[in-house]
């Protein structure tokens, strides 16, 4: 099809320097025209129009390729970075020169992850969340990957108007008394306001999905899926592809906020019921002001968990003292307990406590946000789970390689040791607490017992399970806290197990336990 534009529309199109990059993603293309469509007449308007139309559907449809060359073109950029690295180093003899390498190599990679995730948004900011941790990544990772916690681009307010009011069927001025239109937060999902509801006396917390970020969200998550794919063919000794696919499967529930504040009211009504205090708070759902884009809940006003160093600091607080030590542990053992409680006894657990969704409130009380990703194991995972925890805490491998079966994981020794080995592959995947001398856990390194013993299968279903532990020591080590979460768990698993008629023994009970809860 071709149009014959009017002489007065030919010199005006926009060239292609006039076509710019819109804020909302990258590379999004939009046309500008240097003129005011609505002083044309209607035959003059419509070859305009559908040449704008043609554009939209082109840059939507072009989007997601886009994106794609992206990622992949960064993602080589940065393993190939590695492997290069990796091949110096073979010819540094000194060790200290060594180091020096790799470290100037973990900061150039981290300036290009960090470039990745923040420009392309999205799921990226998830994958940051996941691998910018203090005890998984390199120190340089972690020091500038922690700075994209809730930093995702927001949402223009009257895109966020329009939302509201088109989900809520009503204006913003009849629901509610005051609004502030800039956002306190804003993630990869969604952006939270500060307002209040007309006739009501709290603040309340309104979180409101970004536009368009589902179909984006999957195509990245495909992307990593295949590049998970190649490291695990190539570099990687571990299921990391059954890992992406849960993942997936995971994320395309967070688009639907009706089914989030359903899942808030049943872990709330569940640590209510199992625990005369709750270890943790979990926001209350306003009734009747929720739907699948938009949830509306009460307002808690504290500070992020990220946050509480600088909050002890100006407090006049030594950080390394008994009274901040004493508060982080409190934290620290309120937080990992709803999760044994949850995971253990409910099988029904909050599945995403990384910093930017733990509140510290009335000085050490914990409240625990975001409920998009919960994750609910069967029966037999979390009866098996509990049996893991056992023989990890009595450091019993055959129990522990049974287990392993029974959860569906598939590992192969590669080392002579493998007693040890596997003992130090459950520890690593399943537990808090550092060995002695180990300030950071790098499961991947060339000494790690993911080298020495490969795991062939992971049940994606366990995945979750697995990085709340990793979330959980993350946060240990980054408040210099070194504690285990199965020294804690272990009362409620064999709580679990007796209520289910499963309570085993362990053939190394009698012996004394070497390590203490708290170091």
């Amino acid at each position: 099809m071709c149009f014959r534009f009017p002489s007065i529309l030919s010199c005006s199109l926009p060239r292609l320097e006039d076509i710019r990059e819109e804020t909302d993603g990258p590379s999004f293309l939009t046309l500008k025209f240097p003129f005011s469509l609505s002083s044309f007449s209607p035959s003059l308007l419509m070859p305009v129009l559908v040449l704008q139309d043609l554009h939209d559907r082109f840059s939507s449809a072009f989007r997601p390729w886009e994106r794609s060359l992206q990622f992949w073109f960064r993602a080589s950029h940065i393993y190939t970075s590695y492997k290069f690295c990796q091949l110096r180093s073979r010819f540094v003899k000194d060790r200290e020169k060594e180091e020096i390498l790799w470290e100037r190599q973990h900061e150039f990679a981290a300036e290009k992850i960090y470039a990745m995730c923040s420009e392309l948004g999205g799921f990226f900011l998830k994958v940051a969340q996941i691998v910018g941790k203090p005890d998984l990544a390199p120190a340089a990772w972690v020091k500038r990957l922690v700075t994209l916690y809730d930093k995702a681009p927001s949402t223009p307010f009257d895109v966020v108007q329009l939302v509201l009011e088109q989900e809520l069927g009503s204006s913003l001025d009849k629901i509610f008394e005051r609004f502030d239109k800039d956002p306190i937060g804003s993630a990869s999902i969604a952006q939270v306001h500060k307002a209040r509801i007309r006739g009501a006396k709290d603040d309340v917390a309104v979180k409101v999905q970004h536009p368009g970020v589902q179909h984006l969200m999957m195509t990245d998550i495909r992307n990593l899926r295949a590049f998970a794919l190649y490291l695990q063919n190539t570099d990687i000794n571990f299921d990391i592809v059954s890992i992406t696919t849960e993942i997936e499967k995971q994320v395309g529930y967070e688009f639907d906020f009706q089914r989030e504040a359903e899942n808030m009211d049943k872990i709330s009504c569940f640590l209510r019921n199992n625990s005369k205090k709750p270890p943790v708070r979990v926001p209350r759902v306003i009734p009747h002001m929720v739907t699948r884009k938009v949830l509306i809940m009460e307002f808690i006003d504290g500070i992020p968990i990220l946050c509480l160093g600088d909050e002890i600091a100006k407090r006049g607080i030594d950080s390394s003292g008994k009274m901040a030590t004493a508060a982080k542990k409190n934290i620290l053992q309120k937080l990992s307990l709803a999760y044994g409680q949850m995971i253990l006894k409910s099988g029904f657990f909050h599945a995403d406590p990384h910093p930017g969704n733990i509140l510290i409130y009335k000085n050490s009380e914990v409240a625990l946000l975001d409920y998009g990703q919960v994750k609910h194991l069967s029966d037999n995972l979390r009866l098996g789970y509990a049996k893991l925890i056992k023989a990890i805490v009595h450091s019993d491998t055959s129990m522990i390689m049974q287990s392993f079966e029974e959860l569906g994981m598939k590992t192969m020794k590669v080392s002579a040791d493998s007693e040890n080995e596997l003992l130090k592959l459950a520890q690593t995947l399943f537990d808090t607490k550092l060995p002695p001398g180990v300030q950071v856990m790098t499961p991947f390194a060339d000494d790690s017992s993911l080298k020495k013993i490969s795991v062939q299968s992971f049940p994606e279903e366990l995945f979750f399970v697995l990085r709340t532990v990793q979330l959980l020591r993350g946060l240990s080590v980054g408040m210099g806290i070194n504690y285990s979460c199965l020294e804690q768990w272990k009362p409620i698993a064999e709580e679990a197990l007796g209520e289910a008629g499963l309570s085993i023994s362990t053939p190394r009970c009698s012996r004394l336990r070497r390590l203490l809860f708290w170091r």
